[in-house]
């Protein structure tokens, strides 16, 4: 009984981080106590999320709280020292099958606290106090418990492995850089996981920007549920009302009409219902990918780090999502529209109109834009024909192949004065302006070519800025000769360099526009989502040097 009172005890003032007596205590707000070093190293590990949680009853915290020694717990846990306590370790001290154990511990072995990447060896808190005290071990690098210290060491030296070959894409020592892999992409394996850490902060922006667009789909949809709502509350109570003028003889009309609309209500709220919960279930996906990916990135281990990153970083593929517009309240519109006609013409005519009625319920629709086409065939199926316009053409270029094809020359073309033709740029507009569903694709040969959309007002007579394609609010341009994408003279890297032939996707209403890469395979370069406000026209452009001089684009005959 006495021994159960002394394990009491001690387990009443151990810190639930180490396992150990509390040194230096301090009390949270909650009322929980730590050892105050024990609670900083948790504390440093959410210093990114801007939120500080207890170990224990995880109540949370903003700001960081001040830590204060408590005086009080200080002075009891010296006094249960002082009783012989600490002569042993508590049995949870000691090293499990699942625990990392300290290599210098003789007989039992007690848990390791710390690795050292430098001597390859765990040490429990009393064999690693070297490490803190003696000035050559203050350099070694010390990382939390592992059981993979001997993966760092090279099987065909037994060495180190220090250093990352990029050719081969593995850890390796400094023998392996000067002898198997002497001439290979070779750095150290510090500097390797300086890049990566690089490209999983980018994986980290990527996850959490869909992890809001997916946020803002959701909320788009919910306003989208009340709004269907809304509209048949408010067409069933003014149907309601042009029935009941009818009465004997419509009564049985206005309930089928009743039916249909419910129904239709329930199949479009069910539509919208089913996609909301598929983006806050990809919501909930892109969160504990988030949290593996700020794992990873606290990983000491450079080795392990780069071990874990490629299957951590991988993304599934999203939910086909676009852009969800919000409608005035017009669902069912036109179904009271169609019973108001049924009313006026009565029984005479009540046969005949009925269809009406039952066809106006049936064209309600979720305005639920259909995703992007996944193979070339599907692109295909919006294929359209382009011809550019004489009348818009830059001097210097030269139309030809029925004004399918345009050239850079070095001489002047001299063409008849028209206002629609750019004076200080070289560019051509399409006869055709595009609206809708359309694909298209420009065969380019030579440097400097722009492929783009614009506005029929762009600015044709002012400065570059205003004229040129990209440079302004009224274009969109792939810029092929620097691998750019320019919107408002912003320039965006595109994700590789274009093919010879560039393919370019457009659903005018659902504001996409996708530029790709078309070879064997089509390649996305670059996805602009927005809101066109007026018809577009495809824009080819050159270089203002002579670099672009002899380079040709022409449209590509799809059907």
């Amino acid at each position: 009984m006495e021994q159960k009172g002394v394990q009491l005890d001690r387990e009443t003032f151990s810190c639930c981080i180490c396992l150990d007596l509390l040194k230096d205590p301090v009390t949270l707000p909650c009322g929980h106590s730590y050892c105050m070093e024990c609670i900083k190293v948790h504390w440093d590990g959410q210093e990114g999320t801007g939120v500080y949680s207890c170990p224990q009853c995880m109540k949370r915290f903003i700001p960081r709280p001040v830590l204060v020694k408590s005086t009080m717990l200080a002075a009891l846990v010296e006094e249960l020292k002082k009783t012989g306590l600490q002569a042993a370790p508590a049995d949870h001290c000691y090293a499990g099958p699942e625990d990392v154990a300290c290599d210098v511990c003789t007989g039992r072995k007690l848990k390791a606290v710390k690795s050292c990447l430098f001597c390859l060896a765990s040490y429990c808190e009393k064999h690693l106090q070297p490490h803190y005290d003696v000035a050559p071990f203050k350099k070694h690098k010390l990382v939390n418990p592992s059981k993979k210290l001997q993966e760092n060491i090279c099987s065909l030296h037994d060495e180190v492995m220090k250093m990352f070959c990029r050719t081969d894409r593995q850890s390796i020592c400094y023998l392996c850089s000067v002898e198997e892999h002497k001439d290979h992409d070779t750095v150290s394996a510090a500097a390797e996981r300086t890049e990566r850490q690089r490209e999983l902060e980018g994986s980290r922006g990527n996850v959490q920007q869909k992890i809001q667009d997916r946020q803002k789909d959701v909320k788009l949809l919910q306003q989208e549920v009340e709004d269907i709502n809304q509209s048949a509350e408010k067409t069933l109570e003014g149907n309601e009302k042009l029935f009941t003028q009818l009465m004997s003889l419509l009564q049985e009309r206005s309930r089928d009409v009743k039916q249909e609309v419910r129904s239709q209500q329930e199949t479009q709220v069910s539509r919208v219902k089913e996609l909301q919960e598929k983006l806050e279930q990809e919501i909930a996906e892109l969160k504990r990918k988030d949290a593996e990916l700020e794992q990873l990135s606290h990983t000491e281990d450079h080795n392990e780090f780069l071990h874990n990153y490629p299957s951590v970083s991988a993304l599934s593929e999203p939910t086909d999502s676009s852009s969800i517009h919000i409608r005035p309240l017009t669902y069912f519109q036109d179904v009271t529209a169609a019973v108001s006609e049924v009313r006026d013409k009565l029984q005479q005519v009540l046969d005949e109109e009925w269809k009406k009625i039952s066809v106006s319920v049936n064209e309600v629709d979720v305005l639920l834009s259909q995703p992007e086409p996944k193979t070339r065939a599907g692109f295909l199926r919006y294929s359209q024909e382009i011809t550019l316009d004489p009348n818009t053409a830059f001097s210097y270029l030269l139309l030809s192949d029925g004004n399918r094809k345009v050239t850079r020359m070095k001489q002047n073309q001299s063409y008849s004065d028209h206002p629609d033709r750019f004076i200080g740029c070289w560019q051509v507009l399409s006869r055709e302006s595009l609206t809708g569903r359309c694909y298209f694709e420009v065969e380019r040969r030579g440097r400097g070519v722009d492929v783009a959309v614009a506005y029929k007002n762009i600015n044709r007579t002012g400065s570059v800025k205003e004229s040129r394609f990209g440079r302004n609010d009224k274009s969109w341009s792939l810029n092929c000769y620097n691998n750019r994408f320019c919107y408002n003279n912003i320039e965006t890297p595109v994700s590789s360099p274009p093919s010879s032939r560039v393919g370019v996707y457009l659903d005018h209403s659902a504001g996409t526009l996708s530029f790709y890469s078309v070879s064997e395979t089509m390649t996305l370069l670059h996805r602009v989502q927005t809101t066109f406000t007026q018809p577009l026209h495809v824009g080819l452009g050159f270089g203002l040097g002579f670099v672009s001089v002899g380079s040709t684009a022409e449209f590509c005959k799809l059907k």
